[in-house]
């Protein structure tokens, strides 16, 4: 009993104990005398996971179609309630727990193939609540407004708010400023832009229009075999215009960052943006799965090029080491989630260890490639509004991200007992 009491203490206090060495760990609250609060109830990983379950934000209805996957319409109508009434309206009273039949769990998607944009709308939320959602999605769009036309913009009231999601109409505008791309002052935005926009294509008209130094004849070469390998069931990636435009994003950006130069995954990287700002300019109806990129205007085309480009250099600077020599910090993030998995479910961690499964194995992708192949294309797109506002760094979070990925197939796991089938899973 003694040695009962002192495990299960141990485990409660592990993150009070570890908050220094625990990456993507909060960090205390501060009153408004700026005192730091402990905060004492959330002391396991567990607490952790439900103060972020409320993430999200089913304000932002393009996401209301899942790819490839198939609910119940009780199931759809439970969640989409639990989402608005705990998050946005907390006023009322949450709906019961929902259970998602046998049935329906063998028709999940499998993680790690290519899904398509949207789905073919076979399946949609029910239209729910209609008054309490469309508030609450004005005022979160009117919040938007009032954040980004002000003349020195709040970048940290603009985190917190980008946190839970952003609007569509909101997003394109919004990732530019998260990504430090435009400067806070709202006078000078328009005219770093058009710099900005310049340089870019001044750059490819000394280095991609030339006849190319023999120095970056492999980097070009493997650029241009990897690219229409991307997103296969995705038609808008298959156009010539726009892996035109993906080959000079990458190889510009591969000659100005001579100490990792172009390493496979970093194609991947540039689709959420590329689409955003593809969102940005087509009609709101429009079919951008299979948008016809060619029949934008050069300068509209020529937007989305540059702002892709600058937004994707902005994003990596703070994970470059993961594509230099041997990726040593995609390394370091593998072990960390080896760490953190061990700390808080020791049983899958053991199952994993004595089925022979290593950690490189399976996680080595998620790090490299953000998790943008084990997830629909719209769904890295809401990530990363969580990713983007991270003030501290998206690395840290996406250490609990991959961490939570690879818990909601605990279960599934922990039945296998075969090295293949448990890396199948994965």
């Amino acid at each position: 009993k003694t040695l009962i009491s002192t495990h299960q203490e141990a485990k409660a206090s592990f993150w009070k104990k570890n908050t220094k060495a625990v990456p993507g760990r909060p960090s205390p609250k501060k009153d408004t005398r700026g005192n730091r609060q402990r905060n004492s109830s959330s002391t396991s990983f567990q607490d952790f996971q439900e103060s972020v379950s409320d993430a999200w934000d089913i304000g932002d209805d393009e996401f209301c179609v899942i790819s490839e996957v198939k609910i119940c319409k009780k199931v759809a109508q439970s969640a989409a309630l639990s989402v608005i009434n705990s998050h946005r309206c907390p006023n009322i009273a949450q709906p019961s727990d929902y259970t998602i039949s046998e049935e329906k769990k063998t028709e999940r998607s499998i993680p790690g193939r290519p899904q398509p944009l949207r789905s073919n709308a076979r399946f949609k939320f029910n239209q729910i609540p209609s008054r309490e959602g469309a508030e609450c999605e004005t005022s979160k769009l009117e919040r938007f407004q009032s954040i980004l036309t002000a003349s020195l913009l709040n970048l940290e009231e603009l985190r917190q708010l980008s946190w839970s999601g952003i609007p569509v109409k909101m997003r394109a505008i919004t990732w530019r400023l998260l990504s430090g791309y435009l400067p806070a002052n709202f006078e000078r935005r328009q005219q770093v832009l058009e710099r900005k926009r310049l340089d870019y294509w001044n750059l490819v008209k000394q280095y991609y229009d030339t006849e190319r130094d023999e120095t970056y004849q492999d980097t070009y070469r493997q650029i241009h075999i990897d690219i229409p390998r991307m997103s296969p069931l995705i038609a808008l990636f298959q156009q010539k215009t726009v892996q035109e435009m993906f080959e000079r994003i990458l190889f510009i950006w591969a000659i100005r960052h001579p100490a990792s130069g172009y390493v496979q995954g970093i194609n991947d990287l540039v689709t959420p943006f590329y689409v955003v700002f593809l969102q940005e300019v087509i009609p709101t109806d429009g079919d951008l799965d299979n948008w016809e990129v060619s029949t934008l205007s050069k300068e509209q085309r020529d937007i989305i090029e540059a702002d892709s480009f600058w937004c994707l250099s902005k994003f990596l600077d703070g994970i470059q080491d993961n594509y230099i020599f041997a990726q040593l910090g995609i390394q370091h993030k593998v072990n960390q989630l080896k760490e953190l998995i061990q700390r808080i479910d020791g049983p899958l961690h053991r199952h994993l260890q004595q089925h022979g499964v290593d950690y490189l194995q399976f996680s080595f992708r998620w790090m490299n490639n953000l998790l943008t192949r084990e997830l629909p294309l719209h769904c890295t797109i809401r990530l990363w509004d969580t990713y983007l506002a991270e003030s501290d760094g998206f690395a840290s979070f996406q250490l609990y991200v991959c961490a939570a990925f690879l818990l909601h197939w605990r279960r599934e796991l922990l039945i296998e007992k075969d090295f293949q089938k448990i890396y199948m899973r994965r």
